[in-house]
């Protein structure tokens, strides 16, 4: 069925479409009676505002575009959820977008957005994106950006994170405290800066406590459960295997347990392991799994206040600098450790 328009109610009421919609907007030099005629009309014949036509008309949306990797991931979930509390306050609809770690995906996806006339755009990026032209774009025809956890560096514009290089630091740390020595790390794609940041952390917590870091202990790869996997399967082949593992977040943990179960080890006893991100898998799988908590709420209520302000100075002609906002990390113990 069509969705009925302005020309349709002045047809049923044999007015003209300039009439009816003076009525619908409550025009002061329209008679009562006439409003009160065309807004029955309008809702018995089940009528609603063209939100696209008018943003046409006035140059203006309430939508804002978002892009995450995976809708499935827990922390992408929780962002969501931020973003969307935040946005419905404010007035603002949201157009939600997975990339699913594909980067042409991504770029088809922003280009949609576009051309749906978006106010502006939240983005969390694919681990296999190097090149940025389609975020770049925006910033040329004026759309507000914002990126969150994982940024494209080269593109000056605001991002929300969280404290990555701290949270791979108290991982290792606590680890080297537990009495750990030959502490591994299964990274992520290295060209991201959440994965350099986590590794960083690593690497400093072990400078910081004499141990020399072996280059055989550091691998990177991607953030899924196969990728644990795969990591877990050639660590522990090596001569002199570690005794831990650090996991660039929850999932990558989750395949390191799938093989140290499968080998007959025993986790902490034999190898322990830390992930990242604080999944709820991470509390019921056995043993629970010590992680980092990252505020992946919170990322999209901050990500989601960020663009909607700088959206609303365009509206007011004022100019706003990008900020950069760091989220605090925190250690959660339990027994894989």
């Amino acid at each position: 069925m069509a969705q009925i328009t302005i020309k349709d109610i002045a047809k049923k009421l044999n007015l003209s479409p300039s009439t009816i919609s003076r009525a619908l907007h409550n025009h002061p030099e329209l008679c009562e009676t006439t409003k009160e005629k065309v807004n029955a009309a309008a809702e018995k014949l089940d009528y609603h505002p063209n939100a696209l036509a008018q943003s046409l008309k006035n140059r203006k949306t309430n939508t804002i575009g978002v892009i995450v990797p995976e809708i499935m991931h827990h922390f992408f979930a929780a962002v969501i959820s931020g973003i969307e509390g935040v946005a419905y306050s404010a007035g603002y609809v949201i157009i939600l977008c997975e990339s699913n770690e594909n980067y042409e995906r991504e770029v088809i996806n922003t280009r949609v957005l576009v051309e749906n006339r978006i106010a502006g755009l939240l983005v969390s990026i694919t681990q296999a994106t190097k090149k940025s032209d389609h975020f770049k774009y925006l910033q040329r025809v004026g759309i507000p950006l914002v990126f969150f956890d994982r940024v494209c560096d080269d593109i000056t514009t605001s991002k929300v994170l969280v404290d990555d290089y701290h949270g791979g630091f108290i991982a290792t740390e606590h680890l080297i405290k537990s009495g750990y020595k030959k502490i591994a790390h299964l990274s992520g794609p290295k060209q991201l800066s959440i994965s350099r940041n986590r590794c960083k952390g690593y690497l400093d917590a072990l400078k910081r406590y004499r141990i020399l870091p072996r280059k055989e202990y550091i691998l990177h790869g991607g953030f899924h459960e196969q990728d644990g996997r795969e990591g877990a399967h050639y660590l522990l082949n090596l001569k002199n295997h570690p005794d831990a593992i650090f996991a660039v977040n929850d999932p990558v943990a989750v395949g390191a347990y799938d093989i140290i179960n499968k080998r007959g080890l025993h986790i902490p006893k034999d190898v322990a392991v830390v992930g990242f991100s604080n999944n709820p898998i991470s509390a019921i799988i056995q043993p629970p799994l010590t992680t980092i908590d990252q505020p992946a709420f919170e990322v999209g209520q901050h990500a989601a206040k960020i663009l909607i302000e700088q959206i609303e100075s365009i509206d007011k002609k004022k100019n706003i600098l990008p900020k950069i906002e760091i989220l605090e990390t925190r250690l959660i113990i339990r027994e894989s450790t």
